[in-house]
């Protein structure tokens, strides 16, 4: 007896739209949570600076002027309406890596990957048995 052809259920237009706009506000809910949440940006330090002077911050005239362009100057005063760059400059980030936080970051995607093959199992084998089966 032959197997009856699998046909997928076909979804309204309005099921499409509603399921993009869903993995799109889950997608930026991913991303932006972490924001709000305050678990970003913690790796922050301040550098003291002796001097503030564009020499005395390490800033070269290509970064003077740019700096100059976006509105900025040296100093730690707001001169003719421009911020100081000086705490921005001081401003550094910590980048730390960690060989475990990466092992457990790989061990978690493995996983995933291993649950995710074991609960399509099934289906997997019906389409390869829909398309290869011989037994006809």
């Amino acid at each position: 007896m032959a197997r009856k052809r699998y046909q997928p259920p076909v979804q309204s237009w309005i099921g499409q739209v509603f399921d993009t706009l869903f993995l799109l506000a889950l997608v930026l809910a991913s991303l932006f949570a972490p924001v709000y949440l305050g678990l970003v940006g913690s790796g922050k330090y301040t550098v003291e600076l002796s001097d503030t002077s564009w020499a005395g911050m390490k800033q070269n005239a290509t970064m003077q002027a740019q700096w100059e362009k976006l509105g900025y100057t040296d100093g730690t005063e707001v001169k003719d309406g421009r911020q100081p760059a000086a705490p921005l400059i001081a401003t550094r980030f910590n980048y730390n890596f960690s060989f475990i936080e990466l092992g457990i970051s790989t061990l978690v995607v493995i996983a995933y990957f291993i649950i995710v093959l074991h609960w399509s199992r099934k289906e997997y084998r019906e389409v390869i048995d829909e398309h290869f089966d011989n037994s006809e």
